[in-house]
């Protein structure tokens, strides 16, 4: 049996018996899009199959540094930090190239613990768009820089004076990806084995930049594939002796890394309900709403989409990132990008979106903010003609400026709790107030070379 066949625990059964493993390796993804996970003994995962296991809830109540956040309900030193219950996802079962006849299992969050956990809330955005009849597809595209460093390196040079894998620009080089051949196609090869399959990789424009256009597909699949690719691109990196960075921004110098989403809708016959051809650019009034939606909740959803303190630096003009909430048909300088075309290929990309973020969190507000303006027939502002850049655009449109103020907004919006859970909401505005806070707690070198001699 092939890993991709596995759809149930009798088929878990079967292929780790037929691979006469000892152990396979299971995962969940925190708050953060961080896979964490571990090793279990192939006798305690038969156990598990049918009723989970338990993980301790402290990978719900602590940061990317493993710090323990002093502000949130659901988890802390009050509640001694027990065990949540984890659910094996059978179905996800994939191979592990790199280790011989290696198996993983991704894991969901359950009982308590399912109100928070990343992938249920996108699970509980996709039943609620079925309800209302419609199936969504999704495709991300992430762009990364690769540095000729390793963990050690890059902190031995405190972060400073890192060395990409290729100086300067070189957008779609093929002088670039001939001679990294090999790395791309540990990428492509090692992407295609775990069924992460990418439709495109090509060189961007900056000193070892990355763009991976993975293949769409069923809005949770897709973003199974987004967060896992995230996980083992930075794998297949770091065996190489290299290392890929997945932040919004990691230059003044250099634009923002995207982790732009195309999305879809199909109605539960599967016929697409986004083109029209009797309308303005093909948009049906469904795709029109959708983009309502989307447009008129960016503001208050934007924590969801831009989570951590970097994600701002990002959010300025000039960059190939909008800074407000804007909308028009194959214009790249706008936050909503609409992709004309047939029935099949008409669709919405996602352009606020960057490489930092969480793929289940930030989709299930891509998709629950465009069903919620479908829901509530919400029309979008004048298209945006020309350079969106130099445009003055109403106050409703302008997006929050900082990481604080985007939790204030997400914590004060009335469809965020009543699309995702007041839970949800508190917990992850509170893990955001913690992340400002933190970031607040350190001098910067930018305030160390202003200010310690002159001021």
């Amino acid at each position: 049996m092939e890993p991709r066949q596995v759809r149930s625990a009798a088929d878990a059964r079967v292929i780790i018996a037929e691979r006469g493993l000892d152990h396979v390796k299971v995962g969940a993804f925190d708050i953060d899009g961080i896979l964490r996970g571990k090793y279990v003994s192939a006798q305690k995962f038969d156990s598990v199959l049918d009723g989970g296991f338990g993980f301790c809830d402290v990978v719900l109540g602590w940061d990317s540094k493993d710090e323990l956040y002093d502000n949130v309900k659901f988890t802390g030193w009050q509640t001694g930090y027990p065990d949540a219950n984890v659910r094996v996802l059978p179905e996800s079962c994939r191979s592990l190239p790199w280790e011989e006849r290696g198996l993983f299992f991704l894991g969901e969050f359950t009982g308590e613990a399912e109100a928070i956990c990343p992938r249920a809330l996108l699970r509980r955005v996709l039943d609620r768009g079925r309800r209302m009849g419609y199936e969504s597809f999704a495709g991300f595209e992430y762009e990364f820089f690769i540095f000729d460093e390793t963990p050690d390196s890059i902190r031995a040079k405190h972060y400073r004076d890192l060395k990409p894998i290729a100086p300067d620009s070189f957008g779609y080089s093929v002088i670039r990806n001939s001679v990294w051949s090999e790395l791309y196609r540990d990428l492509l090869e090692n992407c295609e084995q775990m069924d992460l399959p990418i439709e495109g990789l090509h060189e961007e424009t900056g000193p070892g930049v990355v763009e991976a256009a993975l293949a769409y597909d069923s809005s949770l699949a897709a973003a199974d594939k987004a967060a896992l690719f995230k996980t083992f691109a930075k794998v297949i990196a770091q065996r190489r002796g290299l290392m890929a960075t997945f932040m919004a921004k990691w230059s003044k110098d250099w634009p923002g890394q995207s982790g732009h989403i195309h999305v879809s809708l199909r109605d539960a016959a599967g016929k697409p309900v986004f083109h029209d051809p009797a309308q303005p650019h093909g948009m049906s009034d469904v795709l029109r709403w959708f983009v309502g939606g989307q447009q008129r909740l960016m503001p208050e959803l934007l924590a969801m989409i831009a989570p951590t303190v970097n994600s701002y630096t990002r959010l300025i003009p000039g960059f190939w990132a909008p800074t407000d909430s804007t909308w028009s048909v194959d214009n790249r300088t706008c936050a909503l990008r609409v992709i004309g075309g047939s029935a099949k290929s008409q669709r919405v990309e996602f352009r606020v979106a960057a490489a930092d973020a969480n793929p289940y969190v930030i989709l299930a507000a891509a998709l629950g903010s465009g069903l919620w303006g479908i829901e509530n027939r919400i029309e979008p502002e004048p298209m945006v003609k020309g350079n969106a850049y130099d445009h003055k655009f109403p106050k409703r449109l302008a997006l929050p400026r900082t990481l604080w103020d985007a939790a204030q907004r997400l914590k004060a919006s009335k469809m965020a709790r009543d699309w995702f859970g007041d839970a949800f909401v508190e917990h992850f505005a509170a893990t955001r107030e913690w992340e400002e806070r933190e970031y607040r707690r350190h001098i910067t070198d930018w305030e160390l070379a202003r200010y310690f001699e002159i001021i």
